[in-house]
Parts: structure tokens; sequence; C-alpha cells
């Protein structure tokens, strides 16, 4: 094995830990914007905050989009599509699927059937080809799933049973949205500009969801909101728009299954700050259930896989 051979290796390591670092600071963010989601959601209402919320973080991208165009035009008419597809599916079906199954199901649950993500995504990514099964990655994505249970105080919900059915049809469904996108972004960022990809899947969100929001009744609501709410509304959107550049960049540098298993730092994020700033109990067991998703993380980052195809 020669001098570069061996430099590429550290280079690719190195690429990895920070893409876990990246994905793990987006867990945080993700989390922080669902704490923040509570407070501005029963006045605003759930697509009018969606399609605020990504249009703040859509304007918050455009100054870096220079050569975009170019970027763009590199891209086939199916790619095209498929972009827009995995935006509309990302930041659209996603979140209305996880806010449809919350009415059915308590948060708690909500959040323990979308940690499934980095489950799922390994399913898919096993299935299409992208990656090798590996039982610590398995193991570092299951101990995450339990720590979140631990940390939320999940129960089993006194609900009935349709609603179960429903509401856990409904959070399992968002996370496989979430996982399927994830698995076929990976092929597009090997081959095109991170960012007006990125871009260009947002604004497709942002349009499909603009008549939803207009339906529901954004003007009448944005314009009762508090300048207080409207500064957590802009720290969210411009956040969203930095960590889902964060977030391509770790799915490009990372396999996904790796990636999406940091997000299991989002509801313990959110939890903590629904404590501090909302006055939000925590559960009994949130501090095991923090060491349990810091060793199921630990676990998944210290696992080396390489892709079976890019």
């Amino acid at each position: 094995m020669d001098a570069r051979t061996v430099g590429a290796g550290a280079l690719a390591r190195s690429r990895e830990r920070l893409a876990l670092a990246a994905a793990a600071l987006v867990g945080v963010q993700v989390g922080a914007g669902i704490a923040a989601s509570r407070w501005l959601v029963h006045d605003l209402g759930p697509l009018s905050l969606t399609f605020l919320r990504y249009a703040i973080a859509l304007a918050s991208l455009l100054p870096f989009l220079v050569g975009a165009r170019a970027a763009l035009a590199r891209l086939s008419r199916r790619e095209t599509s498929a972009v827009a597809a995995l935006g509309i599916t990302q930041f659209g079906l996603l979140i209305v699927l996880l806010n449809v199954g919350l009415t059915y199901i308590d948060a708690s649950l909500g959040a323990l059937l979308f940690a499934t993500f980095p489950l799922l995504t390994m399913a898919i990514a096993t299935l299409a080809g992208h990656e090798r099964f590996d039982v610590a990655l398995l193991a570092g994505a299951g101990l995450s799933i339990v720590g979140v249970a631990l940390a939320l105080g999940v129960r089993p919900p006194s609900i009935a049973a349709g609603d179960l059915a429903i509401g856990a049809a409904c959070a399992l469904a968002a996370a496989l949205c979430g996982a399927v996108c994830s698995v076929l972004y990976r092929p597009l960022l090997q081959r095109h500009a991170m960012l007006p990809m990125g871009a260009l899947s947002m604004a497709a969100a942002v349009a499909a969801l603009a008549p939803a929001a207009w339906a529901e009744g954004l003007t009448r609501n944005a314009l009762l909101l508090s300048s207080g709410q409207w500064a957590a509304l802009a720290a969210v959107g411009l956040s969203s728009g930095v960590a889902y550049w964060v977030w391509l960049w770790a799915l490009k540098h990372t396999a996904p299954t790796k990636a999406t298993t940091f997000l299991a730092l989002s509801p313990v994020t959110a939890a903590l700050i629904g404590t501090v700033a909302l006055g939000e109990p925590l559960g009994w067991g949130f501090a095991l259930g923090l060491a349990c998703i810091l060793s199921g993380l630990a676990v998944t980052g210290a696992r080396r896989t390489v892709p079976i195809s890019a």
C-alpha cells in the first residue's frame, strides 16, 4: 500500500468523522426546531408553519447560489424531477404524515416511532444494494431507539385500538419517507453540487406547500403573531437552511444509515428545551435514556462502513 493510498484513506476517515459531527448538529437543530414549533403551531397552523419555515430557509440559501444555474443545467430532466419529488416528500409529505399521526397518538410515542428512521434507512439501503448489512450498526441504532423510549418516558398508550393503528401508521410512514429520501439523495450528491440541488429540492417543497398554507389561513394567522414568535420563526427558518446544507454534506461523506442514527438526538433535545423554556416535565428515565442514546451513537460512529455503490 503506497503513501498516496494511505493518505486517501486517512482523508476519507477524517471526512466521515466530520460528517458524523455534522449529523449530530443536525439532530440537535431538528430537536430545537421541534421545541420552537410547539410554541408556534397552535397560532399559525401546521401547514403555514411548515411553509414559512422552509420559505425562510430557502431565502437564507439564495445568497450562496452564485453559479447555481450552470450547476442545475447539468441535471437531467429525470434527475430534476427526482430532486423535486424528494423535496416535496421530505419537507411536505413527511411533515403532514407526522402531524396527522400526532393527532391520534401522544407526542412521546410519535417520537419513538419516528426514531425508527435509522433502522428503516438501513433496511432500504441494504435492500437497494447501497450498503452491506452490519450487526454493529443495527445494535447502535437499536440502542438509540431504546434510549429515546427511556428519555421520553414512553408508556403503552391508553387510546383506542383504531386511533393507535392510524397514528402509528402515520408516524412510521413519516419515518419511511425520511429514510427513502436519505438513501436516494446519496447517488445524486455524488454527481452534482449539493447547494444548488438542495435549493431546488426545498423550492419544490415550498411551491407545493403554498396553496395548502394559503387555504389554512396563512395571511390571517401570520398577522396575529407576536414579535417574539416572529423572531423564533426566523431563527428556526434560518437554522433550517444551514442544517439542510449540513445534512446533505453529511449524507455525501458517510453512509445514510450512520448519519440518520444521529437524529436520535432530536427528540431528546426537544424534551430538554421544552423543560427549560416551556416548563415541561422530564421523565424519570431521561438521564438513562440519554446514556443509551450516546452509547448507541458511539457504537455507530466507531464502525467503518463502505457503501457497495455510490
